[in-house]
């Protein structure tokens, strides 16, 4: 379902788009509601939630929200550091890291987000719930808690 375009260094792919309808008097008014995963491809990554009455008005604005919240994710070559698991609502992922050539083993929400960091080789599995927009947080909340070598061993106090 994610559609991929870019803009200038950044990547966007669109989620999910929701259409709500409002009953009104003359019948019902639709409006639309898009999440977006944005990211440079080089370590960085971010998700947007934009809402408008059309659907372009609202991936702009979650583009222009995604860009605003990145974060950088450690990569490691093609892959990520070590083994994390990350969590949002009833969403569970797990992201382990895999050898060169393997690609991206991942359902089509956290393909997007694995694909807007840079990350080329990974295997994940998600468990709970199968809502794109709780497994895109679940994934991101995983990133977050990436470290690299070089910060693990400055938090402990390790000469390298």
């Amino acid at each position: 379902m994610a559609t991929d375009t870019t803009r200038g260094e950044i990547q966007e792919k669109v989620v999910k788009i929701k259409r709500c309808a409002a009953v009104v008097k003359g019948g019902r008014r639709f409006s639309f509601a898009a999440m977006v995963v944005v990211g440079d491809g080089k370590g960085k990554v971010g998700w947007g939630y934009g809402k408008a009455n059309e659907v372009p008005p609202s991936v702009e604005k979650a583009v222009k929200d995604g860009t605003r919240r990145m974060i950088e994710v450690p990569l490691e070559g093609g892959t990520i550091p070590h083994t994390v698991k990350g969590r949002y609502g009833a969403a569970k992922v797990i992201l382990v890291p895999a050898s060169p050539g393997t690609g991206v083993i991942a359902g089509g929400s956290v393909r997007a987000v694995c694909e807007a960091a840079g990350i080329h080789d990974i295997l994940t599995k998600s468990f709970g719930s199968n809502n794109p927009v709780n497994l895109v947080k679940a994934t991101i909340n995983a990133l977050e808690n990436l470290r690299s070598r070089q910060e693990i061993f400055r938090l402990r106090g390790v000469e390298i």
